[in-house]
């Protein structure tokens, strides 16, 4: 039985990147702004990398290309800190891991698929989903579950969905989900026929706890990556998609003929970057600082520190501003409009992450520089604390 897909599909707007966009009006007219909207660091690609791609521009002329050395050290890398074995040829190639996300729904389900995942959760998770013709399935996910999807709340959905996005460490919460769950999950979603998409952007950004792949559980999982996050290199667009054999055919024909190749110039420097780690874990003792400081100002800020659940990775921290709206400003996005415009803090509206309860939450990004983070704290405090009252 056919699908029938409409010819266009309304999707929510991504309301990070209007913040994002009368930020950098402001700073255009001489104002002073702390960009913590969107989920980048501050700092550049390692030193190594950038030589590397200087020295490359100057000898290659490059076109299209997959980097089979990428690709190898790729598949090292799960080796080497999973434990997990897969083949290079499992690695493709993507322009991020937008791309990356877009070949595994494809790939994996067809339109009117219907596909699990936390609310709250990354905005693209949703409107990708919408925008391909498949049905999200939201379940929502509360500081009692560290805002997690769990293999019981898997087990209760009924009829199964035919997939799950899973998100570890998570995008807006930095929450990251216990092996044991992981595991849970994963025999959860064999018994159910219930097929794996696993975001782990954010390996390799942890405050203590383990990162592990969901590959470990499940090697049928596919497994969204890239360079953007503990590497420094969003600008690079480079990412990667693990994918299982009985699903590569199709993956690959899809970035092919969808995207191509990604740069070439940023597969030379990624090959690189993998070992620039003393770099590299540099900027993560960076963000601990943050996450330190920030979880220290919550008072300060007039924020409860109760009903937030501590990031464990990522550089994130996920509020409730409930207590801050009010007539004039009614929720999340009209707030962090307000906020940027008074004390030139960029933040994120929680309604890009939820759309339910996300109205009176705000998203912070502790991925900039030390002082920045200490300096928003002084402007945003006072500000936040009359709104409290």
């Amino acid at each position: 039985m056919l699908y029938a897909l409409p010819m266009t599909r309304q999707i929510a707007p991504f309301h990070a990147m209007a913040i994002g966009r009368l930020a950098h009006s402001l700073a255009a007219q001489g104002r002073s702004i702390i960009h913590m909207e969107y989920g980048q660091p501050s700092t550049g690609a390692p030193a190594d990398a950038i030589a590397a791609a200087h020295r490359i521009l100057d000898a290659e002329p490059m076109g299209y290309w997959e980097s089979a050395p990428l690709k190898a050290r790729i598949a090292r890398h799960y080796a080497e800190t999973q434990g997990v074995t897969i083949r290079p040829e499992q690695v493709i190639l993507t322009c991020g891991a937008s791309p990356a996300l877009v070949l595994a729904l494809t790939a994996a389900f067809a339109p009117g698929a219907r596909v699990a995942l936390a609310r709250p959760g990354y905005v693209a998770y949703r409107n990708s989903l919408l925008a391909l013709g498949m049905e999200p399935v939201e379940i929502p996910c509360g500081a009692d579950v560290r805002f997690q999807l769990t293999a019981e709340a898997l087990a209760a959905l009924d009829p199964a969905p035919d997939g799950v996005i899973i998100a570890s460490p998570a995008n807006p919460t930095g929450t990251i989900i216990a092996p044991d769950e992981l595991a849970a999950i994963a025999r959860l979603c064999a018994s159910r026929g219930i097929r794996i998409i696993s975001d782990e952007i954010y390996h390799g950004l942890s405050y203590g706890l383990p990162t592990v792949s969901m590959l470990a559980f499940e090697p049928a999982a596919l497994v969204v990556n890239s360079f953007s996050k503990y590497f420094s290199m969003a600008g690079w667009r480079l990412g990667w998609l693990v994918a299982p054999q009985d699903l590569l055919d199709a993956a690959t024909a899809r970035m092919n003929n969808l995207f191509l190749t990604p740069p070439s110039l940023s597969q030379h420097a990624g090959l690189i970057a993998f070992d620039c780690r003393d770099e590299l874990d540099g900027h993560l003792a960076t963000y601990a600082a943050n996450r330190k400081g920030l979880l220290a100002a919550l008072p300060e800020l007039g924020l409860a520190a109760a009903e937030i659940a501590p990031p464990d990775g990522a550089f994130y921290i996920w509020a409730d501003i409930a207590h801050m709206l009010g007539p004039d400003i009614a929720d999340s996005l009209a707030f962090c409009v307000r906020l940027l415009e008074d004390t030139g803090v960029a933040i994120a509206p929680g309604v890009d992450f939820d759309p339910v309860d996300g109205q009176h939450h705000i998203r912070l990004s502790f991925a900039v520089s030390t002082a920045q983070v200490q300096e928003a704290i002084a402007r945003m405090a006072p500000w936040m604390r009359q709104r409290a009252r």
